[in-house]
């Protein structure tokens, strides 16, 4: 009794064996399929790469950068803000939470 389930289990994994590579072989679409003509133009472009991808040289206000730079470098303050409330999150002089009244929700800053 004992040899008859040991070769229906050999017998099951031989055939399980040959069932895993058929069962990879799959006949659905992807959604890559059916543009095998754009595929082979952008496989033949000599350059795929825009033109402008090249240019080192990029364009920007020095003067503005300075300034970011040395408002981010003053502190949390703000860039020169001397008030007890930068932020929403800052206590004021009377140990309150600045909430809505801080210059970080106010137009302009102030």
């Amino acid at each position: 009794m004992h040899l008859k389930q040991l070769s229906w289990l050999a017998i099951a994994l031989a055939m399980s064996g040959c069932a895993a590579d058929y069962l990879n072989n799959y006949d659905t679409m992807t959604l890559a399929s059916g543009d095998a003509n754009h595929t082979n133009q952008l496989l033949q472009t000599v350059d795929p790469f825009n033109p402008n991808s090249n240019n080192t040289h990029i364009e920007g206000d020095g003067a503005r950068s300075v300034a970011v730079i040395q408002q981010y470098k003053s502190g949390a303050g703000g860039g020169g803000y001397t008030g007890s409330c930068p932020t929403d999150e800052s206590r004021a002089t009377d140990n309150s939470r600045c909430g809505k009244r801080s210059a970080e929700s106010r137009p302009g800053g102030q």
